[in-house]
């Protein structure tokens, strides 16, 4: 008798289960009727939550009728007196859903928690803009990955011929050129725009600032900007940018250069083919660091590791946890005026960037402002004050290059973010050759780029 009873409750629990489906149905498929000259994928979301809102609520009834779903206020009032078990569990459904949103989901529980928890709110920030301008990080961040570019002081690059382009298609492409330059453009000192010195010889490319003050003759011959970012007649002014003074204030009893590098783990051509563990931008910057300090400076190379997480290369990042490293350091020593992070570039694999300066076969270098703006605008939570002295630093050391050392120099890269520039006014982020050079060719880079910084350092 007990056995039967105990069937026939199962048998009544399954037709009640089967009843409400069917119900909930029918609640469904009227909806849809009264829906059908107005169907959209919200509407569809609200019909279907309410059914199944109506079936699982009367099913949860039915099994636990002593449980009171709906909460009581201290008014009296019921609290999500409209949201049943059901209609929750679909909107929690929903809103994991990849299509909710394209059905104007409410921004409800985001507002709640980020009223509450500031950490909740910048983590949504976050995540905002970097769903909205991923394109910023491309090519590992500041890497340009491109070909090459074509040297700001160098000869003019002829267009190509049938010739050309069957070499170009050779398996390993070598960019090298001895640069043989006429005399200087321009006489006297009004047309001068670089430094003076009275060490090396002018045998590069000098510019009027008649040409620099032509914006578009400027952007031509000096810059290569990212399409995640613009660069425009309203910032870029030469003027501005060749009546800065870099000279610096305080005396080298105290450290006035910091030298430090956010990929530590970029490493040069022979590192793997020779085993060669000194090939890598750490290496770079022990040298340019021994250059400066002979030259009177006083330098600190910080060679803290900022790309590796537990083991893991993370570069994303490492912008984050250089900010942190760097900012300590600058903390702990306020005289530093100068901030150099130096970099090597990525480039196509069957790509060799080799130029002869000095008489050594040497890797470009390339200069990298982040300028803090999108297309759409500034980017407000990344505020740079050095901005436009960043870009003057830049040039400058630019120009001098392009007369002294003519062939060191590919054009400068400028890209949407900020890169930790915005610390000191003389800031650079600086790309010394690619991948693909060997060690002793970045090397040689570092004795021209320790002359430019000089001549710009003391003003000349």
């Amino acid at each position: 008798m007990k056995q039967s009873s105990e069937r026939l409750n199962r048998l009544i629990k399954k037709l009640m289960i089967a009843v409400s489906l069917i119900l909930a149905v029918f609640l469904s498929l009227k909806e849809a009727s009264q829906a059908a000259g107005r169907l959209d994928l919200k509407d569809i979301q609200n019909w279907i939550g309410e059914g199944a809102a109506d079936s699982a609520s009367f099913i949860w009834r039915y099994q636990y009728p002593a449980a009171v779903w709906d909460q009581e206020g201290e008014d009296g009032k019921s609290l999500y007196q409209k949201d049943s078990f059901g209609s929750l569990f679909c909107s929690f459904f929903f809103s994991h859903s990849p299509l909710s949103r394209y059905t104007g989901k409410s921004n409800t529980t985001a507002d709640y928690y980020g009223e509450n928890d500031p950490a909740y709110r910048s983590y949504l920030e976050s995540g905002k803009f970097y769903e909205e301008h991923s394109f910023l990080l491309y090519d590992g961040g500041e890497e340009s990955g491109e070909d090459g570019s074509v040297n700001a002081g160098a000869h003019k690059i002829q267009p190509e011929t049938q010739e050309s382009q069957a070499a170009a298609q050779t398996p390993k492409q070598e960019v090298s050129q001895e640069i043989q330059q006429p005399g200087p453009v321009g006489t006297g000192k009004s047309a001068m725009t670089c430094a003076s010195s009275s060490i090396w010889p002018i045998v590069g490319t000098t510019y009027r600032k008649e040409q620099l003050a032509d914006y578009d003759y400027m952007m031509k011959h000096f810059y290569s900007v990212h399409t995640s970012t613009t660069a425009g007649r309203d910032l870029m002014k030469a003027d501005q940018f060749l009546s800065e003074k870099f000279t610096l204030e305080g005396g080298n009893d105290k450290p006035q250069i910091l030298i430090y590098h956010t990929h530590s783990q970029e490493e040069y051509s022979d590192f793997r083919t020779q085993n060669n563990k000194e090939a890598t931008v750490v290496g770079i910057g022990t040298y340019l660091t021994k250059l400066l300090t002979d030259k009177g400076y006083n330098v600190i190379h910080d060679t803290s590791v900022y790309d590796l997480q537990n083991g893991k290369l993370d570069r994303n990042k490492a912008y984050t946890y250089a900010l942190d490293g760097i900012t300590k350091i600058l903390q702990e020593n306020p005289s530093i005026e100068v901030i150099l992070d130096i970099h090597r570039d990525g480039v196509n694999s069957d790509l060799h960037m080799v130029n002869k300066v000095n008489g050594k076969m040497t890797a470009p270098i390339m200069f990298f402002n982040g300028v803090c703006q999108t297309p759409e605008g500034p980017i407000e939570y990344l505020p740079n004050p050095y901005r436009e002295k960043n870009l003057a630093f830049s040039f400058q050391m630019q120009l001098d290059s392009a007369a002294y050392f003519p062939g060191l120099t590919r054009k400068i890269y400028i890209k949407g973010l900020r890169y930790n520039q915005h610390l000191r006014a003389r800031s650079s982020l600086i790309e010394v050759g690619a991948q693909t050079n060997s060690y002793q060719e970045a090397l040689n880079a570092m004795e021209p780029l320790s002359e430019v910084l000089d001549m710009v350092l003391k003003g000349n």
